[in-house]
């Protein structure tokens, strides 16, 4: 091994970022709805792949508009977006009011408190700052109720001294094919856009751009898909890979029949295996639930042509993977193992651990070191 190598490469994984198919991505999802805008959402460090690259590649691209949860997202997308709009998703508190105004990040108002607060705040300041208003039409989570909406567009002067340039909502279903609640919330969205004629509209996320034409309005606010990701069940996923995640293979074991591997001993070797053992774990975001059980088979990796399937538990630096069968000169000390990319999908290893494409991409942690391929990298 050679130790003179930078800091850089003595991390543990690696992460390789296709910023060529981040933009591909967003001009596929631009191009279902040409008389809309297409935004970007970069939240969640721009799920995982690094705010500030994701933003960058998306405005070459040619995207003009952003959406955040966080002050500070909306603080780091403004400085390398200082001509964009971008909108902040996650709530207004007071005291945050100077700070957007002045960066020029749009809260999105989701209750009759924070319109209030920021009305406030547009009196003090002399100017209707640009915001949005967010409706509930389902979700039950953000957002004015349908009564509190119509009351609000009963009274134009109001919505135009706060500075109101958007009407949003979300849909909870559109991931799932056929839901009746989609259709009801695009019904309901319609019904209150009605009310708010000054105001461009913005209901599709990701699902909706892809399955839902009704739902397009003035504003696309795509997320997963931009990254690769599985926006709508069991439909061919249009979207290119943008994110490849390896680890190294650090020792080789061999084991018997009956024996065990892993915390828990839960599962059994049924035959003599060779099982890899490679330096990723729960403390990487690699998701504790991938493993697999006698019961149950967990995630799957690639190596070299040969996929392997994980031995019993991810623990907190480390997974098993047997690759009996695989070629010395393929699976051995120091080789890199795909744990999700182009021949692993995200949501395949999501679906095996239970959870979602979203979760896996926007916990990666900070024990990677990341490569940014094209895009000007």
């Amino acid at each position: 091994m050679n130790f003179a190598e930078t800091t850089n490469d003595l991390a543990g994984g690696r992460l390789t970022i296709d910023l060529d198919a981040l933009g591909a991505n967003w001009r596929l999802l631009a191009s279902k709805a040409p008389a809309a805008v297409c935004a970007g959402v970069v939240k969640g460090d721009g799920y995982g792949i690094g705010l500030e690259r994701a933003a960058e590649t998306l405005q070459a691209a040619g995207c003009t508009t952003f959406f955040v949860a966080l002050p500070d997202e909306g603080l780091r997308a403004r400085a390398v977006a200082p001509q964009a709009t971008i909108y902040l998703l996650g709530g207004l508190f007071e005291e945050n009011g100077p700070a957007l105004a002045a960066a020029g990040i749009r809260p999105v108002l989701g209750s009759m408190e924070e319109i209030g607060e920021w009305e406030a705040f547009c009196r003090a300041s002399g100017n209707a700052v640009p915001c949005g208003i967010h409706v509930d039409t389902g979700m039950n989570r953000l957002g004015l109720t349908l009564n509190e909406a119509r009351a609000l567009a009963g009274d134009p002067a109001r919505v135009e001294a706060m500075g109101a340039r958007l009407l949003i909502s979300h849909l909870a279903c559109a991931d799932a094919p056929g839901h009746d609640l989609t259709a009801q919330q695009i019904a309901r969205f319609s019904e209150i856009r009605a009310l708010f004629p000054g105001l461009k509209a913005s209901l599709a996320n990701s699902a909706g751009v892809l399955g839902q034409p009704g739902a397009h309005f003035d504003l696309l606010r795509p997320g997963i898909a931009l990254y690769g990701g599985e926006a709508i069940s069991g439909i061919d996923n249009p979207m290119r890979p943008v994110v490849t995640l390896e680890a190294r293979i650090i020792q080789i074991r061999n084991g018997n029949p009956g024996e065990t591997v892993g915390y828990g001993a839960t599962e059994t070797l049924k035959r003599p295996s060779r099982i890899a053992v490679v330096a990723i774990g729960y403390a990487d975001g690699y998701h504790r639930r991938a493993g697999s059980t006698d019961a149950a088979p967990g995630a799957r990796v690639h190596l070299g042509g040969f996929d392997a399937p994980l031995v019993g538990r991810v623990s907190m630096d480390l997974i098993a993977i047997d690759v009996t069968g695989i070629p010395e000169t393929v699976a051995h000390r120091g080789a890199w193992v795909e744990m999700f990319g182009p021949n692993v999908p995200v949501d395949e290893v999501a679906d095996r651990a239970e959870t979602i494409g979203y979760e896996l991409l926007t916990g990666l942690g900070r024990r990677y070191r990341r490569t940014y391929l094209g895009g000007g990298a």
